[in-house]
């Protein structure tokens, strides 16, 4: 990881540039590769619409007859490239359209779920750093001895173990044995909470409700850390290798000789030298963290977009799925942009570049 870095440190600043000009492209590659898969999976919004709208039972030719009414209505009866051609229209003036249940505008929903989302990625990222660095860097401190055994085999096993078994075990445990922890949702139903920015936390301190922040964190526990356990793992293996290879450098040696201690060694030197490849990682496990967040966002009933992502696919609501779709693609491209930037604050010699 550190020799990538050393190949391409004089060419950061450009890289920077491209991913940013590339933010545009990516998206419309994500949009229509959604487009495309949405309307090849096996079942029809229409055929729902058309069975769900009628009351009582309905005959197989009433219910023909709805699909087509349908299908006319909300453009489905088009050819796949008018469809397409449309939807590509709509992009370019940011129009996501409406879903197909209940008419709401997509943005408008991306808008309400999104908060969610951001709140529990942001939690999920802050536990899972502090944890995974300082058991990384423990374990690496105290190379080959049973504490280093121990943070590898626990990392292993958590990084091992999938999201929704983590979840459904933390349920389990927390919310039906001991009733620590609320399991659903992201705030008490009896609190009357109306949202000015749906940042919760961001929200209490605007509208002076400190009230809401308790039980707003008390929801966020078990899904952020059942997200964050399994990138735990994963970080504290990549923390103590990068940490471990620091510490053979010559610089550190010298700068032992010269009677520095182990902490200001640790601080000065092995961290700072150590922080561009874990940065490296992170961004890249962004990825994944909103990837499980879909995931865990399901386990718990947490409102956001992964939630809402997994209700419109069952629905086939196209709409509704490609706005989801790009907004987390969105959110993934730009921290891996944000990511590039923050190299310039750790090492100023990319500046020159």
């Amino acid at each position: 990881m550190r020799g990538f870095l050393r190949r391409h440190r004089a060419g950061l600043p450009a890289l920077v540039l491209r991913r940013l000009l590339a933010v545009p492209v990516v998206l419309l590659g994500l949009a229509s590769l959604v487009f495309v898969a949405m309307r090849l999976l096996p079942g029809s919004p229409a055929t729902s619409l058309a069975v769900g709208g009628g009351s009582g039972s309905l005959s197989s030719s009433e219910i023909s007859q709805n699909e087509a009414k349908i299908n006319a209505a909300l453009g489905l009866d088009r050819s796949l490239a008018a469809q397409y051609g449309g939807y590509l229209g709509d992009l370019l003036h940011l129009d996501l359209g409406s879903s197909f249940y209940g008419g709401s505008d997509t943005l408008g929903l991306l808008r309400g779920a999104l908060p969610a989302t951001i709140e529990l990625t942001i939690a999920a990222m802050t536990i899972a750093v502090v944890l995974g660095v300082a058991t990384g860097v423990v374990a690496a401190l105290r190379k080959d001895t049973w504490v280093d055994t121990l943070s590898r085999t626990v990392g292993t096993v958590s990084f091992s173990l999938p999201w929704f078994a983590l979840g459904v075990l933390a349920i389990v445990i927390f919310g039906v044995w001991l009733r620590w922890l609320p399991v659903i949702g992201r705030l008490p139903s009896h609190l009357d909470y109306r949202p000015t920015t749906n940042f919760i936390l961001l929200d209490a301190l605007l509208q002076n409700r400190p009230e809401l922040i308790w039980p707003w964190a008390q929801h966020l526990i078990l899904p952020a850390t059942t997200l964050a356990l399994s990138m735990t793992g994963f970080i504290t293996r990549i923390v103590r290798a990068s940490v471990l290879e620091v510490l053979g450098d010559d610089f550190v040696r010298t700068a032992r000789m010269k009677g520095l201690g182990d902490g200001a060694v640790l601080r000065r030197h092995v961290l700072r030298n150590s922080a561009l490849p874990i940065t490296t990682v992170l961004g890249l496990q962004f990825g994944s963290l909103l990837g499980g967040s879909v995931i865990t966002e399901t386990v718990f009933s947490y409102p956001g977009v992964g939630s809402l992502l997994v209700q419109a696919i069952q629905q086939r609501d196209y709409p509704v799925v490609q706005g989801a779709a790009l907004a987390i693609a969105l959110l993934f491209t730009l921290v891996n942009v944000a990511v590039d930037l923050f190299y310039l604050v750790l090492d100023p010699r990319l500046r020159k570049a």
